[in-house]
């Protein structure tokens, strides 16, 4: 596995001062965001002058574009807030392999309409879902004739909340283009260390057959986010079962500080290397 990171970690309105930094502290990737070129992290139009820095600092550095981030609430109470997200996702997209990736990453999004984060009551509705379904249907019809995969992350704030949820999400649309990027702080808050390898252990095998790319965060004792290897996450099973499906694609940490970098890159080359 290739070890990544978020490039929003790092201070810097430039690619090439941000994969430079990335590199440093010992990282091979970035999941960029479009805000480390001094833009919106979903703009309304790209140069090629833009796209085109991103995959110069790419070169320059050796730091891959695992993915860009293109996250917007897919199931916004307002049909307006969704539509304008789509056309700032088709930008991304038609951009992305000219920034030297084919994976934007999303998020399935909630009816709470001033965070896409937070959790509302009605993502487990039938309408929630619906407005899900066609909204990531259109993402797709986008994405497969660019040869791009979208990347949605179970998250327990979001409709798409854990792999079985996920996996329905796969067999409705059947769309080639849709991924899934596992992060195993996102499948529960507090439980026991059973409970935990047993959610890690299903959802793995759930969705092994479209993971495309692994996240690194932590959780506290508490339920709250933290640095990897700063928390309550087992990360040697949980790196163990992507193994054993076959994965090997990149592991891209996030919820950190720039100060704390190198030492996470240190902490999960150590543990993939004692698989």
């Amino acid at each position: 596995m290739r070890l990544g990171i978020f490039a929003k970690t790092f201070a810097g309105s430039d690619p090439a001062t941000v994969l430079i930094a990335a590199r440093a502290a010992g990282f091979a990737a970035v999941q960029y965001n479009m805000a480390c070129s001094g833009l919106a992290s979903m703009p309304d139009r790209l140069t090629a002058a833009q796209i085109g820095a991103v995959a110069k600092a790419s070169g320059d550095t050796g730091v891959v574009i695992a993915a860009v981030s293109g996250t917007y609430n897919m199931i916004h109470p307002d049909p307006a807030v969704r539509a304008a997200g789509l056309r700032r996702l088709e930008v991304l997209i038609s951009a992305a392999a000219g920034m030297g990736t084919n994976l934007v990453t999303l998020c399935t999004g909630t009816r709470d309409a001033q965070d896409h984060w937070r959790h509302h009551p009605d993502n487990a509705s039938p309408e929630a879902w619906r407005d899900l379904v066609t909204e990531m249907a259109k993402a797709c019809a986008l994405a497969e004739p660019m040869g791009v995969r979208l990347g949605i992350e179970p998250e327990l704030a979001n409709v798409v909340d854990a792999a079985p949820s996920a996996r329905r999400l796969i067999d409705e649309l059947a769309s080639p283009a849709l991924r899934i990027v596992l992060d195993p702080a996102n499948l529960f808050e507090v439980t026991s260390l059973g409970l935990q390898r047993d959610l890690m252990a299903r959802a793995v095998e759930l969705l092994a057959d479209r993971i495309v790319m692994a996240h690194a965060k932590d959780r506290d004792a508490a339920g709250g986010f933290a640095t990897a290897g700063h928390g309550v996450v087992d990360f040697a099973y949980f790196l163990g079962r992507l193994k054993q499906a076959g994965f090997d694609g990149d592991l891209v940490t996030h919820g950190l500080q720039a100060s704390e970098a190198a030492a996470v890159a240190a902490f999960l080359s150590q543990t993939l290397a004692a698989l």
